[in-house]
């Protein structure tokens, strides 16, 4: 059967390749608008976002609107065949604003008012500021609802960072008063009678500040929570004066990786399709497989966030870009290769930052398909328009998404407190790196993986992963009791189980469902230094044997098979990796931070247990990737080589020949579901 998400734009039902474009700032020089139109045609560009940075252009004074030059941009896009994403020019105000209206400016945590500058430096609780968003996204609506060249809406850009003024004070405290309905509530919450922290007037609570409370947790996780309702509620103001105007195109607004300011859970149920902005270190020394990885957990994250939908890669560099420690071009063939990267976990798109470089100001040196050279002859335009040929090869994979039997859970919830937690070990947690490590496990076997929340359903998985889960409600304790009692197989560590939502303790230990589910009981725990080390080893004959690191969880068992033990300090001989078989279903738990080569080890015993299948039966190398997406009647499958070395898989059942990839090379091939002799190479696909 033939499982299919609809296109992005049905306007549109290709690939989108495109890029930020920006002709505002030439509009000084309208030759060069032409030439760009000729160029993105060479490109194969399909799609541009415009507007982002707008405002000024567009509202030079207050009440003045000039969209003059916008409609000639709008009407020569859709002469061309160009599609466009209009934005809201929200992420920067006009300097005309900021004299007049200074309320709209944030103020710090540390209670100062921002001078005019930067990006997103407003207050989304100004009044004001939502009065003059409203104003100029209905004009831009009413204006350009019909036009042609219009498949959707960018709201903003990049939404991030926080605001203390007495608008959000006051905010705040209507949000906490929702959610607890009396201060008693509030107080047990955030156990405020330690260091007489209890307030006694809703006026007497303010957000964390360096010089005021920073020490009761549950304000710190509240606050955070905070601040994504109000940026969420910021977002869904922009999204109303489009909707009262007549759109009804797509709207969407562009996340970033793993950002923590945001919980992208709660975000992802408002936007009609994820985007992001993908800006990896390659070429990082000693780090390609890290820097890999973790871009590939970023993309499942994203098509994982809107139930397998397939995402929008909206930013990405087809060079370099100009704020990272350092900028490293882009070698030859990583452009191609990393698009489609993006493709093969689940993007419908690649966009670029940006379109033509900037000759002034802060990112004039970022990269761009057009340099300041100017014209096709550059590398990087050959390299983009290479791309951009290939894409129109990979109709078929459009609206098909990645068939994952796999899940690992990651929370934003969870990160917060972890990082407020005040112990084990204050140097570092490490909880983004050890949901990274065990991503990585199945990225290097290539078995197909989706990032879920806590609140997601368990049921259609074969195999979870939950590393670190510090705040588990009582709810997701008993969903994981039940998915590992209904036959599933379950992966979770060290420091899970902790807190409730509210990051107040359980008392007597751990989340109870969660420790019936894993047969074991965990007591102390201990952090290490950077440089120490403990080594566990299994039972006699077995492979699990390595170094720990960080964190060591001391432990008795309630039912769970030990499988290997810990070798030094007081707590030799205790349960170091276990197993629990519990109805019908298998829990594992690891008591310690692993070594990746012993990590490894115990995901053979794991995989073992749960038989998920990976996208080719054959051993993949390192550094090679292979991710396949599926519409139910062919998969897509991407081999795709990260290194610059050459590497040979040998003989591929699934695609019927032997495959050999050069230095940062994929390959993508059509295969029927049913047969799985039948393959179809796509053009490009051995280059």
């Amino acid at each position: 059967m033939t499982k299919r998400f609809k296109p992005i734009s049905e306007r549109v039902p290709h690939m989108l390749h495109g890029a930020d474009y920006n002709p505002e700032q030439w509009l000084h020089n309208p030759a060069i608008f032409e030439q760009d139109l000729a160029l993105m045609k060479e490109a194969h560009i399909n799609v541009v976002s415009i507007g982002i940075f707008s405002w000024v252009t567009l509202e030079p004074e207050e009440g003045t609107f000039t969209f003059e030059w916008l409609d000639t941009v709008m009407d020569r896009l859709a002469t061309e065949g160009i599609s466009a994403f209009l934005a809201t020019p929200t992420g920067a105000r006009p300097a005309w604003m900021s004299q007049k209206y200074p309320e709209v400016l944030r103020v710090t945590a540390a209670r100062q008012r921002n001078l005019h500058g930067e990006r997103h430096n407003h207050c989304m609780t100004s009044p004001v500021y939502r009065e003059k968003t409203a104003l100029i996204n209905t004009l831009l609506t009413e204006r350009y609802k019909d036009h042609p060249a219009l498949i959707g809406w960018h709201i903003s850009n990049e939404y991030g960072g926080d605001c203390h003024c007495d608008n959000c004070q006051t905010a705040f405290r209507e949000f906490l008063k929702d959610k607890y309905k009396t201060l008693e509530a509030l107080n047990h919450a955030w156990w405020t009678t330690f260091w007489s922290h209890t307030y006694t007037d809703w006026e007497q609570i303010e957000s964390p500040a360096p010089h005021g409370e920073k020490s009761v947790h549950g304000l710190a996780l509240d606050w955070k929570r905070f601040v994504t309702s109000q940026t969420i509620d910021f977002y869904l103001h922009e999204v109303a004066s489009i909707r009262q105007a007549g759109s009804d195109l797509l709207v969407t607004t562009n996340f970033m990786e793993a950002f923590e300011g945001l919980d992208y859970w709660q975000f992802a149920k408002y936007v009609d399709v994820i985007s992001w902005d993908s800006y990896p270190t390659w070429h990082t020394p000693g780090k390609a497989l890290e820097t890999a990885v973790w871009t590939a957990f970023n993309h499942d994250l994203m098509r994982s966030l809107k139930g397998g939908q397939p995402f929008m890669l909206m930013e990405s560099t087809p060079a370099q870009t100009n704020w990272q420690p350092v900028s490293k071009l882009k070698k030859p063939g990583m452009h191609e290769l990393s698009s489609l990267q993006a493709i093969a976990h689940g993007s419908d798109t690649v966009q670029y930052f940006q379109w033509r470089q900037s000759r002034g100001s802060s990112e004039k040196f970022h990269g761009a398909v057009i340099s300041h050279e100017g014209t096709n002859k550059t590398r990087v335009f050959q390299d983009v328009a290479r791309l951009g040929s290939r894409l129109t090869e990979l109709d078929d994979v459009v609206g098909t998404t990645v068939p994952a039997k796999a899940a690992i859970m990651f929370d934003w919830d969870n990160r917060w407190a972890i990082k407020e937690s005040q112990g084990p070990r204050n140097q570092g947690m490490y909880y983004e790196e050890t949901v990274r490590e065990h991503y990585q496990i199945l990225w290097e076997r290539g078995i197909p993986t989706d990032v879920i929340s806590p609140k997601h359903a368990l049921h259609s998985y074969d195999l979870v992963i939950v590393p670190m889960l510090y705040m588990m409600t009582e709810q997701t304790a008993s969903a994981l009791e039940q998915y590992v009692k209904q036959g599933g197989t379950l992966v979770t560590t060290y420091w899970s189980g902790v807190v409730d939502e509210r990051d107040l303790t359980y008392l007597g230990g751990r989340a109870k469902a969660f420790t019936r589910a894993i047969g074991v009981f965990p007591e102390e725990i201990d952090g290490l230094y950077e440089e120490e080390r403990n080594l566990i080893s299994g039972r006699e004959g077995s492979a699990v044997e390595g170094a720990v690191k960080h964190l060591c969880e001391i432990a008795s068992t309630t039912g769970a098979d030990v499988l290997a033990t810990y070798e030094e300090d007081f707590y030799a001989g205790h349960p170091a990796f276990t197993k629990h078989s519990y109805e019908h279903g298998t829990a594992f738990y690891v008591a310690a931070r692993p070594e990746m080569d012993l990590l490894r080890k115990l995901y053979d015993v794991v995989l073992e247990e749960a038989e998920v299948k990976a996208a080719i039966s054959v051993a993949i190398p390192s550094g090679v990737s292979v991710q396949k997406r599926s519409d139910g009647v062919h998969d897509y499958v991407f081999v795709m080589n990260l290194t610059e070395e050459p590497q040979e898989l040998g003989f591929v059942p699934e695609l019927d020949r032997t495959v050999v990839l050069k230095g940062y090379e994929a390959v993508v091939e059509k295969v029927s579901v049913k047969v799985s002799s039948e393959v179809t190479p796509l053009k490009g696909g051995q280059g």
